[in-house]
């Protein structure tokens, strides 16, 4: 057993974090009172709590987690007491585009109904709703966060208030659903088990109390349970170098959703939107440190017990282990590239030529915006579409070059 100590607290001299603002005293107090919460859990589980419940706690903890909780989250700048932009609140243009798949998904399959997890601020719940227009009966929204639903209510009454009576929230799923599915940046923030290989041995890696601290404890993998934690492909990682370390993340709880939403689909499509990478990416033998992510005023670092509830935690996709989970439950692939790709097949290009270059005042930050959704130095690259689908005659348009399944 060994304790690794990761908390800023208690390294005075980490340099990726002091930088970090203060949060005001009424956050700090929300933040005490979800570590007051994760002690006892420690506490209820013997000493030693697995890492993807420590983050499960501070994400979604109820009233105290980062998502269920009141903090700001999206924004464009620090200033306004945000810690990340996504693509909806970078340019209309992201939801005008993402609309048009949708639509052609719609009518191929004969549906008439949108569900959005995970839906932020309203604005592409906004943005599709203003470009589907009457092509849809109900747009249904699943979020656990309250502070965000009102947020959603209040950006969808302002920006679509003509379509916003369609619009619906939902506390638990259907058993079946007819329709379109979307979900950018979700599959991210779900919780993820971090193992480690050291000296040729796994261990799991979890979350204990020392000196009125959080840090991190690996306990080692018995045999006879190794099969079932550890992924075939993670123990493949490196075999030239066995036992050199490498941390790296595991998924269960992002595939558990994908087949829960696969499985519910009974006719129509579902798009993920995300970072990531397919398998032989994401186990990279020089991936040594793995790719979980805090994100904070909009600085990233890699220390999860910073601020616990006032700071996103995040790992890239594994996308490999996403189309199985969706394809096993029946679904077909529909299909999976970059996002770039995707955009500029729907026709983008063609969205933004709508606007009128003289009027620069509106064109230019439109055009920079969609230049950091396609660049591969930005969003372009990194971040993937993957879709599944049921009933669906034919693939998209979206999907028609560049298409990387076979990659997975």
């Amino acid at each position: 057993m060994e304790a690794l100590i990761y908390n800023t607290e208690m390294n005075p001299n980490a340099q990726q974090t002091d930088s970090l603002p203060v949060p005001h005293a009424d956050a700090l107090a929300q933040s005490e009172a979800l570590i007051d919460l994760i002690r006892e859990r420690i506490a209820l589980a013997g000493g030693w709590l697995p890492f993807d419940r420590y983050m499960e706690l501070a994400l979604y903890a109820p009233g105290l987690g980062y998502y269920s909780g009141g903090a700001m989250k999206f924004g464009r700048h620090a200033e306004d007491g945000s810690d990340f932009v996504t693509a909806p609140e970078l340019s209309p243009l992201f939801a005008k585009t993402l609309a048009r798949p949708v639509a052609q998904a719609l009518e191929r399959t004969g549906t008439r109904r949108v569900m959005e997890f995970g839906a932020g601020t309203g604005k592409l719940a906004a943005g599709l709703l203003n470009t589907l227009g009457a092509g849809i009966d109900r747009y249904e929204i699943v979020d656990l966060s309250g502070e965000l639903r009102e947020r959603q209510k209040e950006t969808i009454g302002k920006d679509t208030p003509e379509f916003a009576s369609k619009v619906v929230w939902l506390s638990e799923l259907p058993a079946a659903f007819e329709g379109v599915v979307v979900g950018n940046e979700v599959l991210d923030a779900m919780p993820v088990r971090l193992v480690v290989r050291k000296l040729g041995a796994w261990h799991e890696r979890g979350v204990v109390v020392f000196d009125d601290c959080f840090i991190f404890d690996d306990r080692p993998i018995f045999m006879d349970t190794q099969v079932e934690l550890i992924d075939v492909a993670i123990d493949k990682v490196n075999d030239d170098e066995p036992f050199a370390e490498y941390l790296t993340e595991m998924h269960e709880a992002a595939l558990a959703f994908t087949k829960t939403v696969c499985t519910m689909l009974t006719r129509g499509a579902a798009f993920f939107i995300d970072y990531g990478f397919p398998r032989c990416e994401f186990y990279h033998a020089q991936r040594v440190t793995g790719t979980l992510m805090c994100h904070y005023r909009h600085r990233s670092h890699p220390d999860p017990f910073v601020y616990p509830g006032l700071q996103d935690i995040t790992a890239h996709v594994e996308f490999t282990g996403i189309a199985e989970a969706g394809t096993e439950t029946g679904a077909d692939l529909l299909g999976f590239t970059s996002q770039a790709r995707f955009l500029m097949n729907a026709g983008t290009t063609e969205v933004l030529d709508e606007l009128d270059p003289a009027d620069v005042r509106r064109f230019l930050p439109t055009a920079n915006a969609v230049q950091k959704l396609l660049s591969e130095a930005e969003m372009g690259e990194l971040f993937k579409v993957i879709a599944f689908s049921r009933g669906l005659p034919d693939t998209l348009e979206a999907f028609a070059a560049g298409d990387r399944s076979h990659t997975l």
